[in-house]
């Protein structure tokens, strides 16, 4: 039987997109060309983004006799041959977020979904947003969780070593917590930073935080509230790492904390749990639902909560490692394409 031949939009690749958004592109798209069960074809955009997703892929669709589009985002081409997929990765508006809300979002996740031959999703948390959409509530929704791979594992790759980091980034021996990328106003870091200061009211471990990412606005007043806190001696921001200095730095962690109060599936906290560090999520998120019975879940709008599971994390890190690292190996990226590749089947 010939294999689909199908288009794959890898506009996130070549043009500015969330990282969460890119990383899923980037996993899923090798994973469909290793396996090969597809037959798949790059569709690298040119020019406007908007132009060449509504102008170019239609006719690309029809010369290059595609069964299909896949979008790794919301939007996608409305005209031309073929079924089309795309892919909602949140609904932030419906958790009082303003960041991604914007109306061009807030139609492609609804009408988007109504039109769409099939809609992915990476966790049931996003799911469920989208079908309480009136315009998607009989679409074809499909949960796709997303895959984890190297460098994050349990054990360094060979010839690293995972202390070196802790040199570069002039970090101490204390307990560390790490906070990837949390500096937007969703990440909500002032949770964390108010469980830090519970913690340290308490006299309980001496914890170093540790702040991934650009420096923003936002971060800035977080700063200045740990400055406020009285905490600015236990918090670090090393700025952007690469992804081998991350996978050190989950490994030597006490815990990877996420209290996102918006998020559609989190790589961090599936980073950290294939790192076996503890991961401290928001109760009732994707987050929560991503780390499972491997989490540890806190209310993040009480600092005496988010304390007590920080002090969880240092506290249990030997025996929950392993609970994590079995959690994370049930996420793979060919888990993920052999869903895609099902669905696809399905369709064409």
């Amino acid at each position: 039987m010939a294999r689909a031949k199908i288009g794959f939009d890898v506009s996130p690749l070549h043009a500015p997109h969330p990282p969460g958004v890119v990383r899923a592109t980037r996993g899923l798209v090798e994973a469909l060309e290793r396996r090969g069960v597809l037959e798949l074809v790059r569709l690298v955009p040119q020019g406007d983004l908007r132009a060449w997703r509504h102008r170019t892929l239609p006719k690309l669709a029809s010369e290059l006799a595609l069964a299909g589009l896949h979008s790794p985002v919301s939007a996608y081409a409305r005209s031309g041959p073929g079924a089309r997929v795309h892919t909602v990765h949140e609904l932030p508006w419906k958790h009082g977020e303003p960041e991604n809300a914007d109306l061009s979002h807030k139609f492609w996740a609804s009408f988007g979904s109504w039109r769409a031959q099939a809609t992915l999703c990476p966790s049931e948390f996003v799911a469920r947003d989208v079908r309480s959409g009136w315009l998607a509530r009989n679409a074809n929704v499909q949960v796709v969780p997303w895959g984890v791979g190297a460098p994050f594992g349990d054990l360094p790759e060979p010839g690293a070593v995972d202390e070196v980091v802790l040199g570069k980034l002039r970090l101490g021996q204390d307990p560390l917590a790490l906070c990837v990328g949390a500096v937007r106003e969703k990440k909500n870091l002032a949770a964390v930073l108010n469980g830090l200061a519970e913690v340290r009211r308490r006299n309980g471990p001496r914890i170093q935080l540790v702040v991934t990412g650009a420096d923003t606005p936002q971060l800035r007043r977080d700063l200045g509230l740990a400055q406020k806190l009285g905490l600015s001696r236990y918090v670090s921001t090393p700025g952007e790492l690469s992804d081998a200095d991350l996978a050190s730095l989950m490994r030597l962690a006490s815990a990877v904390v996420v209290l996102s109060r918006s998020e559609g599936f989190a790589f961090p906290v599936l980073e950290g749990l294939a790192c076996g560090a503890p991961v401290v999520v928001a109760r009732g998120t994707a987050q929560a639902e991503l780390a499972g019975a491997a989490g540890i879940a806190v209310d993040a709008a009480d600092p005496a909560s988010v304390a007590d599971g920080l002090a969880r994390a240092v506290s249990e890190r030997e025996s929950l490692r392993y609970e994590g690292v079995e959690r994370a190996a049930q996420f793979t990226w060919d888990a993920s394409a052999e869903r895609v590749e099902a669905l696809w089947k399905s369709l064409t």
